[in-house]
């Protein structure tokens, strides 16, 4: 057994059992002996339900995923070669292929509005950037990705000379430089709020998991505390048996002599 057998078998259950789940693997590898496995699985983070979801189409839909992250292949491809014609295409077929991606995840229900949205936004970023791409393929997301980079746009004519540029030209600059500030000061807040969610999560979890040992540990004094006053009344029978014994093998021998 190693850390990514047990990953690929945590992240295939629901949220809902995932603690539960990751405690008995724990145990598991206790009772094998393997207390630095044990430990690097007491890591492992339970999953967000948007995250869980796109863990389950690497499993359930692997053929479709697959698909949607060759077409991301090929639209990082194009966007390196500035091919203006094939981004065109590839554009159009990405939000096809994202929405019947997109759709079966959603299956089932359970997900919220805002869970169905951090699906799309980690589908998003696994087009855009390889390294997400290669997360959702594993399945063993934690919580949704996004990405806050910017695609570069293709050359559609060859680039004019610095004195031919207009004061358009400029004005388009410039407000394409103010966007990018604006959607990097949305992604930096997003993240603290992505932050403090993780991090009230997992207190929650800790919590709940405090609770359960809690529990268990008073379970098992109180097992002990019955099991030392048997103890005590079966060590004071014994002595009372110890001390009878003694006085009848007294008598015995006392009896035994006067038969001399």
């Amino acid at each position: 057994m190693d850390l990514d057998e047990v990953a690929g078998r945590l992240y295939a259950v629901p949220p809902a059992e995932f603690t539960a789940a990751r405690a008995a693997e724990v145990r598991a590898a206790k009772d094998a002996g393997d207390v630095r496995l044990s430990r690097e699985i007491a890591k492992l983070r339970k999953p967000t339900v948007s995250a869980w979801a796109v863990n389950r189409l690497a499993r359930e839909h692997p053929e479709e995923l697959a698909e949607l992250l060759a077409l991301g292949e090929r639209l990082r491809a194009a966007w390196q070669e500035q091919d203006a014609g094939a981004l065109a295409g590839l554009t159009q077929r990405r939000g096809e292929v994202t929405a019947k991606v997109a759709r079966l995840a959603r299956q089932g229900g359970g997900l919220s509005a805002a869970a169905a949205s951090e699906v799309d936004q980690t589908l998003d970023a696994a087009v855009v950037d390889a390294d997400a791409a290669g997360q959702v393929r594993a399945g063993r997301l934690a919580k949704p990705l996004s990405y806050s980079g910017f695609a570069p746009a293709p050359v559609t004519a060859a680039r004019p000379a610095p004195r031919a540029r207009t004061l358009s030209a400029r004005k388009g600059a410039d407000a394409e430089a103010e966007a990018k500030a604006r959607a990097e000061a949305d992604a930096k807040e997003a993240r603290k709020v992505r932050e403090r969610e993780e991090a009230e999560a997992a207190h929650r979890e800790w919590a709940q998991a405090l609770e359960s040992v809690t529990r268990e540990y008073d379970e098992r004094a109180d097992r002990v505390a019955r099991l030392e006053g048997k103890l005590a009344k079966a060590r004071k029978k014994l002595e009372e048996a110890r001390r009878r014994l003694e006085v009848t093998r007294r008598e015995e021998r006392h009896a035994r002599q006067q038969l001399s």
